[in-house]
Order: C-alpha cells, then sequence, then structure tokens
C-alpha cells in the first residue's frame, strides 16, 4: 500500500502533467507503470498485449490528466482505473473480433498469470479474496465477471435471471462492501 507521501507525490505528479510538464510525465511512468502494467496483465492475461495497451493508458493519462483533479478518488485508484478500463475496452475489442475459432484458441491459452502480475497481486489478492468471501456467493461471481473480465452489466442480468437494475444494485453495493472491508 501506498504511504501518504507517495500518494501525494504521484497525485502531485498527475497535476504537473495536466500541465504538459515532461519530467513530471516521466517520473510518473516511472513510479507507476508496473502496477498498472500488472492491472493490463491480469484483465488481459497476455503480455504482449498487457504491454500495448500501457502505452495506450500513458497517452490517455497524458491527455485527460486534467480531468484527475475533478474524480474526488486517490491517484493510485484515479490510475488504476484507467488503465483497467482500458485493458477492458481491449478485451471487449478482442471478443467482438474473434471469431468462433479464435475464441476456443484463447480458451486454451495458459490463464495463469505471469511473474509480474503474481508479485503486484501477492500481498492484495489475500486481502480482496478474504472481502470477496463476505458477499454472497452470486455478488462476488458478479463483481468478478464484471470488473475482472469485462462482462457487460446485461450480461451478468441474463446470466444470473435478475432484472438489470437490479444487477447494477447488486454491483454497487458489493462494491462500497468490498470497499469498506479493504479499509479495515
Amino acid at each position: 500500500m501506498t504511504s501518504d507521501s507517495t500518494r501525494s507525490e504521484i497525485g502531485e505528479l498527475i497535476l504537473r502533467v495536466a500541465l504538459r510538464d515532461r519530467l513530471a510525465f516521466d517520473g510518473l511512468y516511472g513510479a507507476t507503470s508496473a502496477k498498472l502494467f500488472g492491472t493490463c496483465l491480469r484483465v488481459l492475461k497476455d503480455r504482449a498485449e498487457a504491454e500495448e495497451v500501457l502505452q495506450e493508458v500513458f497517452i490517455k493519462i497524458w491527455l485527460k490528466a486534467d480531468r484527475f483533479a475533478v474524480t474526488g478518488q486517490s491517484p493510485m485508484t484515479w490510475l488504476i482505473a484507467v488503465a483497467r478500463n482500458q485493458a477492458i475496452d481491449r478485451l471487449r475489442k478482442r471478443r467482438e473480433a474473434a471469431s468462433d475459432l479464435e475464441d476456443a484458441a484463447l480458451e486454451i491459452s495458459d490463464p495463469a498469470p505471469g511473474p509480474e502480475a503474481r508479485a503486484v497481486a501477492s500481498g492484495q489478492r489475500r486481502q480482496l479474496d478474504g472481502c470477496l468471501d463476505e458477499l454472497e456467493a452470486g455478488h462476488a461471481e458478479a463483481v468478478c465477471a464484471a470488473y475482472l473480465e469485462g462482462r457487460s452489466y446485461a450480461d451478468l442480468a441474463a446470466h444470473h435471471d435478475v432484472p438489470l437494475n437490479t444487477m447494477r444494485t447488486w454491483l454497487r453495493r458489493s462494491l462500497m462492501r468490498l470497499k469498506e472491508c479493504l479499509q479495515r
């Protein structure tokens, strides 16, 4: 977990990037790229694609750093959200473009995370697993499918045979409970 001083340093770098400070951008990349790469890799499960998405993430950060201040999020939360969303967008594009044969080939590939992903996730994974265990089984499954696999709310609602708004409520409430659990 990042200390308050590291958190404020990263926040300051983001604000300087919003002013197009190239040195701040270089510093931000050095301080956060490993964690953001791990986020991309967990979603995409493909190292080369995760590296491409990481480049896209930093382009997006360069272009949209001015939006950070209005989100009210912690710096790493905002950066991880940008990376996760970019990786999920790539995953959705991959799924849309893949034929049935390509889908079968993707399912055969080794889903095990690489050493980088294991190193990034090792300490936080146990805590997250414990918090997910506190959720109802269907809710935990829906959260994982939505935020790690990139499934849409509509897909999840159909899978769990609940109305779309019920699925949105499940996910919102589950995320609030996870946040409370992770802050303990």
